[in-house]
């Protein structure tokens, strides 16, 4: 992959990001029931990832018998990793469009509705903003994965982009299906903890099914486990409703904003930290913090900020010492660490200061 095209791409996404993003917000679409709701489809995405890993692992025993490396050596180190079916490796079709092209149609639907996911959890401007965008985050993730294809060179390549450019319409296309959530301000202590255990599944279904590591699936269980029991709490405790102080106000709307400015530019500075342009990631990525602290955070209470950001910054260096794995592991330990670490002490701020609840623009709510 070419770093300059790499570099552009970022710098491009992140202007679209913080400049075009905020402009507007989508029709609200509220209700629906689980029919509309992303985490459904999200659901349904990760199932047909598991279907087609199975298919696929049926065509690698019968046609080319068991021996992955015709495929593998055309691709970086920790891919093909396959499980043992047993007889069900024979009783399954043999069909060779699993191999590479049906995650090239549907990685990107996975990475949008993950995103989104995230965003109706936070509430429905969040998510009104995050769809409005969706062609523009659709244009930025098959970029992206394009350029990645065509790094990783294979007699698959030709086909996958065309399927990807293909999947950047279709899925933008039907994402206005989707209904929005609360109109509140969102609990940010089960909203951090679902986003970490979001995180952990996502990391799982990265590692067995994007990679072809079937046969890691066993190894993930339990933490797969541990996150969706941590995923059913938090969604439960996230309804209850809750008034929050002026400092966590603050945070809830500097969040709700980067959530919204990070979601054009997210995947290209994902794979910026990985293919060669980490400094122009690190770069865009506090732009992106710094538009969203402006926009999101009391002006009147930025000496607060301070103190939070050192807090988080020990919390996210927690994390990421601990974590461990691939470096998207660290880097949403690292995250999660700031964001509990910053969140708590801003509470605590809350409950030592000014009792007085506030509303979302920062008045009081008395």
């Amino acid at each position: 992959m070419g770093e300059i095209v790499l570099a552009a791409v970022i710098v491009a996404a992140t202007v679209a990001g913080v400049w075009w993003v905020p402009r507007g917000g989508a029709p609200e679409r509220p209700g629906g029931g689980w029919a509309r709701h992303p985490g459904t489809w999200l659901a349904v995405v990760i199932a047909l990832f598991f279907v087609n890993q199975l298919l696929f692992t049926a065509f690698v025993q019968q046609a080319w018998h068991g021996d992955t490396s015709s495929i593998a050596r055309l691709m970086p180190p920790g891919w093909f990793d396959l499980a043992d079916l047993g007889w069900l490796s024979d009783a399954l079709p043999a069909w060779p469009w699993t191999v590479l092209h049906t995650q090239s149609a549907i990685e990107l639907p996975f990475g949008m509705l993950a995103y989104l996911l995230v965003c109706r959890w936070f509430g429905a401007e969040v998510f009104r903003r995050a769809l409005h965008a969706r062609w523009l985050m659709s244009a930025s993730y098959t970029v992206t994965f394009c350029l990645i294809e065509w790094d990783l060179p294979s007699p698959y390549t030709t086909g996958d982009i065309v399927i990807r450019l293909v999947s950047g319409i279709v899925t933008p296309l039907l994402l206005p299906l989707l209904s929005e959530g609360a109109t509140t301000l969102p609990r940010l202590a089960p909203f951090v903890a679902s986003v970490g255990a979001l995180g952990c599944i996502v990391l799982a279904v990265y590692d067995t099914v994007t990679l072809y590591n079937l046969g890691h699936t066993l190894s993930w269980l339990p933490l797969i486990t541990v996150a969706l029991v941590v995923l059913a709490i938090a969604r439960a405790w996230a309804r209850r409703p809750v008034q929050h102080g002026p400092t966590m106000t603050s945070v809830a709307q500097a969040l709700g904003w980067f959530l919204v400015l990070f979601l054009v530019p997210a995947l290209p500075l994902r794979y910026g930290f990985i293919f060669g342009t980490p400094y122009v990631s690190a770069l865009a990525g506090a732009v992106i913090v710094a538009a969203a602290v402006w926009r999101g955070w009391d002006h009147r209470r930025f000496g607060r900020l301070g103190l939070a950001a050192l807090v988080g910054i020990i919390g996210a260096a927690a994390g990421y010492l601990l974590a461990h794995g691939y470096p998207e592991a660290r880097l949403l330990a690292a995250g999660v660490g700031f964001l509990a670490a910053g969140t708590g002490l801003c509470a605590a701020l809350d409950r030592t200061g000014n009792k007085t609840p506030v509303n979302i623009d920062g008045s009081s709510s008395r």
